[in-house]
C-alpha cells in the first residue's frame, strides 16, 4: 500500500507541476453499498452488497492562482479503487481518477468528483459468460462523487472522514451489451497530512465576481467515437456530431449555453436497414431518416482551463424515435491553446447511454 500511495503521489506532482512547496494528504477510505437495480437485464448480478476499497493522494491549494481562492481553495488529487461486487459473472472492479474536492461549512463537509478509466475482470462474452450483460469491455469511463464529513490532523497528521458515494462504471455503448451499473453506498476511512509542521497560508481572494462580465461567444464543436446498437452482435460503427451553440458567463466560473446538434449515428441508418429487412413486422421504413436534429440549454463550470458542463436536450427533428425525445451531456473539455478546445462527454437518455462523445472545439 505504501508503494501504491508513493506512486499516486508521483502521477499527481507530474500532472499539476511544482510552482512552489506543495502540501499533500493521503485517504484510505472502505466502503459498502448496493447496485442500483435500474434496469431488468442486471438483475440476476444483483446478489449481494459490493464492498471496496479507494486509496487517495490530494494536492492543496492554497490561492496562488486566482480560480483557488475563488472556489474556496479545493484539492485535488488521483484516486485509486476496487470493488468486490461479490458476483463471478459481473466480475470485480479496478479503477484510476483524478479528482477535485470541494469544501463547505468551515471546511468540514466536502464533496469530491472524479473522472477515469475502470477495468471489468470479467466482461460479456457469447460463449463464456453471456449472462454479464453489464459489460461488454473490460476498460470503461468510470465516474464517481463522494459527500464526506472530514477532520484532518487529530492526531499526529491522521484523521477521519464518513459519507455517502456513488460509482458509475459504463462504457457509453462503445460495444454491446452496456446495461451498466451504479453503486451508492456509504463509505469511513482515515487521512494524513504531510509535512504538517509547515505552516502555510490561504491567499485572500483579490477580485470580486460581482464585477465580471464577458460578451456572449459562440462555440463551435466536433464531436465522434464509435457504437453498437443495443442488438448484441451488429458492430460498431462511427458516429459524427456537430455542435453549435452560444454561451454567456455571469461569473468567472459559470456560464449558461444555449444551441442546437446534428446527430449522424450510422449505427442507426445500419439498424434501420436491418430491422427493416429482417423483422418486417415492426413495420418500420426501410427510408426511414437516421439523422436527428436537437436544441439545447446547458450550465458550464470553469476550473482555470478545465471546464464540467451539462446540457438538456430536446429533439426537433427525429424520424426513427428510437430513443426519447429528451436527451442529456455530462462531459468536460480542456482549452489547450487560447480558444481551443479538446473534451469528452456522454450522451444519454437518463439511464440509457447512447455514445462515449471526443470532442474538438473553438470559442469565439
Amino acid at each position: 500500500m505504501k508503494k501504491l500511495l508513493s506512486f499516486l503521489i508521483l502521477i499527481c506532482s507530474l500532472l499539476y507541476g511544482q510552482e512552489n512547496k506543495p502540501q499533500y494528504t493521503a485517504e484510505v477510505s472502505y466502503y459498502y453499498g448496493s447496485i442500483l437495480p435500474h434496469s431488468p437485464g442486471i438483475l440476476h448480478l444483483i446478489t449481494a452488497h459490493p464492498e471496496g476499497v479507494m486509496l487517495t493522494v490530494n494536492r492543496k491549494t492554497f490561492g496562488e492562482k486566482e480560480w483557488e481562492s475563488r472556489l474556496n481553495y479545493p484539492d485535488f488529487g488521483v484516486s485509486f479503487h476496487y470493488q468486490n461486487n461479490k458476483n463471478k459473472e459481473l466480475g470485480d472492479l479496478y479503477g484510476l481518477f483524478g479528482h477535485y474536492s470541494f469544501y463547505f461549512f468551515d471546511r468540514s463537509l466536502q464533496l469530491r468528483i472524479g473522472e477515469g478509466i475502470a477495468y471489468n475482470t470479467n466482461p460479456y462474452d457469447k460463449e463464456k459468460n453471456y449472462r454479464n450483460f453489464a459489460f461488454s469491455t473490460r476498460l470503461m469511463p468510470s465516474t464517481f462523487f463522494m459527500l464526506n464529513y472530514q477532520k484532518e490532523n487529530l492526531f499526529d497528521g491522521f484523521g477521519l472522514r464518513a459519507g455517502l458515494f456513488l460509482i458509475h462504471h459504463s462504457n457509453g455503448t462503445i460495444k454491446s451489451p452496456n446495461t451498466s451499473i451504479n453503486t451508492v453506498g456509504a463509505n469511513i476511512g482515515l487521512t494524513y497530512l504531510f509535512d504538517r509542521q509547515t505552516e502555510r497560508i490561504y491567499l485572500p481572494k483579490e477580485k470580486s465576481d460581482s464585477a465580471y462580465s464577458e460578451p456572449i461567444h459562440f462555440n463551435f464543436f466536433f464531436r465522434s467515437g464509435v457504437q453498437e446498437s443495443r442488438t448484441i452482435g451488429t458492430g460498431q460503427y462511427p458516429f459524427y456530431t456537430f455542435s453549435v451553440y452560444a454561451d454567456k458567463k455571469i461569473s468567472r466560473t459559470s456560464a449558461f449555453q444555449l444551441g442546437t446538434d446534428v446527430f449522424l449515428a450510422i449505427m442507426l441508418k445500419h439498424e434501420i436497414e436491418m430491422l427493416s429487412t429482417t423483422f418486417p413486422e415492426l413495420g418500420i421504413d426501410p427510408d426511414t431518416d437516421y439523422k436527428r436534429v436537437g436544441i439545447f440549454g446547458g450550465y458550464e463550470f470553469s476550473l482555470d482551463r478545465l471546464s464540467a458542463e451539462i446540457q438538456f436536450g430536446y429533439y426537433l427533428y427525429d424520424d426513427y424515435k428510437s430513443y426519447n425525445d429528451v436527451y442529456q451531456r455530462l462531459g468536460a473539455k480542456y482549452r489547450f491553446y487560447k480558444n481551443f478546445y479538446i473534451g469528452t462527454g456522454l450522451k444519454t437518455h437518463y439511464s440509457k447511454a447512447e455514445m462515449m462523445e471526443f470532442s474538438v472545439g473553438a470559442r469565439f
